[in-house]
């Protein structure tokens, strides 16, 4: 028997009993459905997560106080703390960005919204990861020198505070405070339910003088003169902060943390997480491998006649093995392909606030998965039915 006649006699066998054969196709489709959309899921979170860290560029080092003011004003990290360490040109340091923040109500004339992230920075802070302006410009160093009442504003908090019309030059009041609006963010990617672009930006100093005081500061953000260098920045950073805060290693009242450390834990953690999830979904395709062994035992069952008959006419076992296995493979694949379509269409969703992202490879291998599950899974009924002697097959009649 050729291939074409194993496909076509695979084709009406499956045809033969449609309920039995869609509930079959069903278990596959689902199995291979979840595997595709779970991968998807899993890569989706990743990209989401790696995306959050490379816009603060994979080049940088956040430095975060661990004391805060109870630690004393001689451990304080400080704008003043930040010019030192900018002033001394450290090997691998490009730049020192000192930034203060807080959660505060932005109004406009004709709206309000609560809870906004505000920052307060240097100009330096539009040229680190992509924390670039799209429309107007930033502030200045004159602005900081001046506390000048200027801002930068993100797109989200743009259209809403100024649905109808551009925001540049209009007024907006912070916590109570008029500043002028000189630009707008570029648009940023979101991290779940956290959205980088509902924030405002202005002078430090102008922060600190109506909110937050002249003490330490939120976080220095270090920029070093590559990404390569990161680590030895990293080093001069440590060794200078300890000699001028009068601290050692062992009571360093701040945390130093490296983005690009950070990036290939996230990338480890998200891989092993996608894994995880694949892991589980397969059982899914298990249950449906199950399901094709159970349905090609009752076919064979029912098919007794046929093959008593097929083998008294000469038909080998190889013939009757090959049959059979094709019918398993044909099913399964039909339950690959609709599930590869299902998963598609789910895909276009988000879950949970993440876009599912199709793995490239998740595709081809989950149809080459779903036939050989069916030859696995056909294997047994398929060599009962190849075995059985044609006496009996024709005795059963």
């Amino acid at each position: 028997m050729s291939v074409a006649e194993m496909i076509l006699s695979a084709l009406r066998g499956i045809t033969a009993n449609k309920l039995r054969s869609i509930l079959t196709l069903l278990g596959v489709m689902i199995g291979v459905a979840s595997v595709i959309l779970l991968l998807a899921v899993g890569n989706g979170s990743a990209q989401t997560v790696n995306s959050a860290i490379s816009q603060l560029g994979t080049n940088t080092l956040t430095v975060r106080p661990t004391g805060g003011s109870s630690a004393g004003s001689t451990k304080q990290i400080t704008t003043a703390v930040g010019q030192q360490i900018q002033a001394a040109r450290l090997g691998h340091v490009k730049e020192v960005i000192p930034q203060v923040s807080g959660s505060l109500t932005v109004a406009s004339t004709t709206a309000s919204e609560t809870s906004i992230s505000v920052i307060g920075t240097t100009p330096a802070y539009f040229t680190v990861g992509t924390n670039s302006v799209s429309s107007g410009s930033a502030f200045t160093a004159a602005d900081v020198t001046a506390s000048a009442k200027n801002a930068v504003i993100g797109q989200t908090l743009a259209t809403q505070l100024f649905p109808s019309g551009s925001p540049l030059g209009q007024q907006v009041t912070v916590g109570g405070t008029p500043l002028t609006i000189v630009g707008i963010l570029a648009q940023q990617g979101s991290v779940g339910f956290n959205d980088p672009n509902s924030v405002i930006i202005a002078p430090i100093s102008r922060i600190q003088a109506s909110f937050t005081g002249y003490g330490a500061v939120s976080s220095l953000t270090v920029e070093a003169k590559s990404s390569d260098a990161v680590s030895a920045a990293q080093g001069e950073v440590e060794v200078m902060l300890n000699q001028l805060l009068g601290t050692t290693t062992a009571n360093e009242p701040y945390t130093i943390i490296n983005q690009g450390s950070l990036l290939q834990t996230a990338a480890t953690s998200a891989a092993s997480f996608t894994v995880l999830l694949g892991a589980v979904a397969a059982i899914s395709l298990l249950v449906g491998g199950i399901g094709v062994t159970n349905v090609m035992l009752v076919t064979v069952t029912e098919r007794t006649r046929e093959i008593g008959i097929r083998k008294a006419l000469g038909a080998t076992r190889g013939a009757i093995l090959g049959q059979f296995l094709a019918e398993a493979a044909t099913l399964t694949l039909l339950g690959g392909v609709l599930g590869v379509i299902a998963a598609l269409i789910g895909a276009q969703f988000p879950i949970n606030g993440t876009q599912p992202v199709v793995l490239s490879y998740s595709i081809p291998l989950a149809l080459g998965v779903s036939v050989a599950i069916g030859v696995f899974f056909g294997v047994y009924p398929a060599a009962r039915a190849a075995a059985m002697r044609p006496i009996q097959a024709l005795r059963a009649i």
